[in-house]
C-alpha cells in the first residue's frame, strides 16, 4: 500500500472514532493552524480520498485534534518526502512550549448589541447564534460568550479584532476586565475598578480604559451593570 493511501485510510479513521465531520475537522485545524487555508471541508475530503495527502504539520494537528496517534510508518513515510515537513533537525532547539489541549465546545462570537441582553435572556446563546463559532474547554458555564473587540479603548492591551470570552458567572475583582451594559443595552469591555457601596448597599464601580484618551464611567453616574468577566484573549498574529 503506497503511503498516500494509508495516510488517506488514517484520517478517515480518526476523524470517524473522533465523532467528528468534516467541516468540525476543518475549523478545529484553522484554529490551531492560525489559518482556514489549505484545512477545508474539500481538502480533507481530498485527503480521505488519497487525491490529496496533508503535510506532516497538517497529520500532526490532525492527531492532536482527535487524539489518535500518527502511526510511525506514516512519520517516517513522510519525512522521506521533500515537499512535506520533516521530524529530523540537527540544530539546537530550545523547547520552550508544549501542545496545547484544544478546547472541544463551540461557543458564538456575539455582538455588543445582542450581549446587551444577556441578564434577560432565558436561555444561553447558541453557537448560531453568533457571527462566528469559537472552540473553548469544557469548564466554562453554559452561558459563557465571546465578544470581538472594536475600536482602541483598550489598546495597547486588546486591539481592534481581539476575540474575548466572557464568563458571566464569575465575580469581578478590582483590576479585572469586563463586559458590562448601559441603559441603551449596548455591551462595553472595560477594566473594573470598585469604588465603595451606595445607601443601599450596591456595589459602586468605574469602567476604566486602558488608552487614556477614552473617558472612565462610573455606576453611580451612569447605569451599569456587570455581564461578565474576562476568562480568555485570542489574538492572530498581525503582520505590517
Amino acid at each position: 500500500m503506497e503511503i498516500k493511501d494509508v495516510i488517506a485510510k488514517w484520517v478517515r479513521t480518526a476523524r470517524a472514532t473522533a465523532g467528528m465531520s468534516g467541516a468540525d475537522l476543518g475549523a478545529k485545524m484553522a484554529l490551531l493552524l492560525g489559518s482556514e487555508r489549505g484545512h477545508s471541508k474539500a481538502n480533507i475530503s481530498h485527503w480521505e480520498t488519497g487525491k490529496h495527502s496533508p503535510n506532516l504539520r497538517q497529520l500532526l494537528a490532525i492527531a492532536k485534534i482527535t487524539a489518535q496517534s500518527l502511526p510511525d510508518e506514516i512519520r517516517q513515510g513522510m519525512s522521506t518526502e521533500p515537499s512535506h515537513l520533516s521530524l529530523v533537525s540537527t540544530a539546537p532547539f530550545d523547547q520552550n512550549a508544549k501542545a496545547a489541549k484544544l478546547g472541544s465546545r463551540a461557543i458564538p462570537v456575539i455582538s455588543s448589541i445582542q450581549a446587551g441582553a444577556l441578564k434577560e435572556i432565558v436561555a444561553p446563546y447558541a453557537p448560531g447564534d453568533g457571527s462566528a463559532t469559537i472552540y473553548v474547554d469544557e469548564g466554562y458555564s453554559r452561558w459563557v460568550f465571546a465578544l470581538e473587540i472594536e475600536g482602541d479603548s483598550m489598546s495597547p492591551d486588546y486591539l481592534p479584532g481581539d476575540i474575548v470570552i466572557i464568563e458571566p458567572e464569575w465575580e469581578p475583582r478590582p483590576g479585572d476586565c469586563v463586559a458590562a451594559k448601559n441603559g441603551k443595552q449596548e455591551a462595553t469591555f472595560k477594566k473594573y475598578r470598585l469604588r465603595g457601596t451606595n445607601a443601599q448597599g450596591n456595589d459602586i464601580f468605574e469602567l476604566v480604559p486602558i488608552n487614556e484618551n477614552y473617558p472612565t464611567v462610573r455606576s453611580d453616574e451612569v447605569p451599569l451593570t456587570i455581564i461578565g468577566v474576562l476568562a480568555e484573549l485570542r489574538r492572530k498574529t498581525r503582520r505590517r
